[in-house]
């Protein structure tokens, strides 16, 4: 617990490291890699290279700074954290070494400002963030390992099939290496994979595009022209080769209601939302489901959308839009004007992936259509920031 002093320095310095935080995390990155090299594998490159990594701890540990003092918000804030640490397997024993190359990032951007009770202050109040975050993710892979078929840490599975779904998503069905069962997961989730490839371990995670069944998981990724991870999928793994799972995690859910869904999807982001559909569909709710792709050939999952819609015709709509070709309901982007269109009247609950310029505008114009913002959900495949980040 941090001191009556240490509070005190924290509410007189949070605005100078705020305002020097970018030049903080910029910094803090290079530092991490070059003192401890094993932890460069748990993140994605190219989000270091887009400032994204970035722009997520600054956004964490800012978070943090303003919710302290109400516990159970900060909790729920930190809850995506939490997650996407559950997808990568994060330890205990990891924090420390964020926390040793933080402080050092802190006092080479600031300098001599950083006196030594300032940086036992800002040291305390990241062992406390620490601590709550462990405590969190502790929870969840307790949780998750005493469910049925449930485990803790790695577990080994196989590709059992295989389905090309477009011209650059192929699907991949894993069922367990020990032939034990697997635990539900939540229509919406991802899950976290770790590779070896030449040598290295890599983690990313992916979108469960199907509901569960006890017996295997699904994934079905984009081939992405400079993706390291993606690529090694498609052009590397077949039937029989052995990927490593971690703990399916996310929240993006399909919240408790009757209410009827729009699901809107760009590109990839389609993945998520399948099997949020199905689980709608099986509650008897009515769904609006539109996705946009470049033309037909980048279209994926239609022939599943339209088995969904034969099976339950009358409550599900569904709505191709193409920025090219003629194979499509509508060609051009979703815009204010198509929502408008296709919004189910009442109060729908309303879910939508994709890139971060197609999230931002559907997230605008749902706003201006009057969908209030707990009934706007949304989530990143990366690390997230707000809709209307730069």
């Amino acid at each position: 617990m941090l001191t009556r002093q240490q509070e005190q320095l924290i509410e007189a310095t949070a605005p100078v490291v705020a305002q020097h935080l970018d030049a903080i995390t910029q910094r803090f990155y290079p530092l991490m890699f070059a003192r401890y090299p094993g932890v460069a594998s748990l993140f994605n490159a190219a989000h270091q290279q887009s400032g994204a990594q970035q722009r997520a701890l600054a956004g964490a540990v800012l978070a943090y700074v303003q919710l302290r003092q109400d516990p159970a918000r900060a909790r729920e804030v930190l809850g995506i954290v939490v997650e996407k640490h559950v997808s990568l397997g994060i330890q205990p024993d990891q924090y420390p070494i964020v926390g040793e190359c933080l402080m050092a990032a802190i006092g080479e951007v600031l300098g001599d400002a950083v006196t030594p009770d300032i940086a036992s202050a800002w040291s305390a109040l990241y062992d406390e963030l620490a601590g709550l975050l462990i405590e969190l993710e502790e929870r969840r892979y307790r949780a998750f390992a005493e469910q049925p078929g449930g485990w803790r840490g790695l577990r080994r599975f196989r590709i059992a099939a295989t389905r090309q779904e477009s011209a650059v998503i192929r699907s991949f069905v894993l069922e367990p290496e020990d032939g034990g069962p697997v635990a539900d997961h939540a229509p919406g989730q991802y899950i976290g994979v770790r590779l070896t490839i030449e040598g290295e371990p890599v983690y990313r995670h992916y979108s469960l595009s199907d509901i569960p069944n006890g017996r295997s998981y699904r994934v079905s990724i984009k081939r992405e022209a400079k993706g390291r991870v993606s690529r090694y999928f498609h052009d590397a793994l077949a039937v029989g080769d052995n990927v490593e799972l971690l703990p399916p995690a996310g929240e993006l859910i399909l919240a408790d209601g009757d209410e009827p869904l729009l699901l809107a999807s760009g590109g990839v982001g389609q993945t998520p939302m399948l099997p949020l559909a199905k689980q709608a569909l099986s509650e008897g709710r009515r769904v609006v489901y539109l996705h946009a792709a470049l033309d037909a050939e980048h279209h994926a999952f239609r022939e599943e959308l339209a088995s969904l819609q034969s099976e339950h015709s009358g409550r599900l709509k569904t709505v191709t839009i193409h920025e090219q070709g003629n194979d499509a309901d509508h060609i051009g982007r979703i815009d204010r004007q198509l929502l408008e269109h296709y919004l189910p009247s009442g109060q729908p609950r309303c879910y939508f992936v994709g890139p971060q310029g197609f999230m931002s505008a559907i997230d605008r114009a749902l706003a201006e259509l009057g969908i209030e913002e707990e009934r706007r959900h949304f989530e990143h495949f990366g690390p997230s920031r707000p809709l209307d980040a730069a």
